[in-house]
């Protein structure tokens, strides 16, 4: 089963890329689980990537367990044609990311020991563009 990481509505089709300063002040603890993946750089996280975590960490728990995804990708990501010429606007989005700052929890897991945990974290870690830590 896929899980749909498309906003339903938004207000405005197009948003400004913006700049990516700072720590993140919400969502940096575990809130549901016991165990954690934590963001240390700051990224984009696609919905792509997102979904490719949870896939991977719910295929390793098999059965057991509960997992928590704790980002939601809800920025627009415009993208022109390749043969544009210079000018002609703003291109149509494509895609949708999730902006993540240092110390942002991306995924909570409980229901499970540790090392499983620890496993099942480390395969999600892999499927992301970003250095992270497995908190517990």
């Amino acid at each position: 089963m896929t899980i749909n990481y498309n906003p339903k509505r938004t207000r405005f089709r197009k948003q400004h890329r913006g700049r990516m300063k700072g720590i993140a002040y919400r969502g940096n603890n575990i809130c549901f689980g016991k165990y954690a993946l934590q963001a240390l750089e700051p990224a984009w996280i696609t919905s792509r990537q997102i979904e490719a975590g949870r896939r991977a960490m719910t295929r390793n728990l098999r059965r057991g367990g509960k997992l928590w995804v704790r980002l939601f990708p809800d920025k627009p990501v415009t993208v022109k044609s390749k043969e544009a010429r210079m000018g002609s606007g703003k291109g149509s989005p494509e895609y949708w990311v999730a902006v993540v700052k240092p110390g942002r929890i991306l995924y909570e897991m409980g229901g499970v020991t540790e090392n499983i945990a620890r496993k099942a974290i480390e395969i999600a870690a892999s499927k992301m563009p970003i250095r992270t830590k497995f908190k517990g």
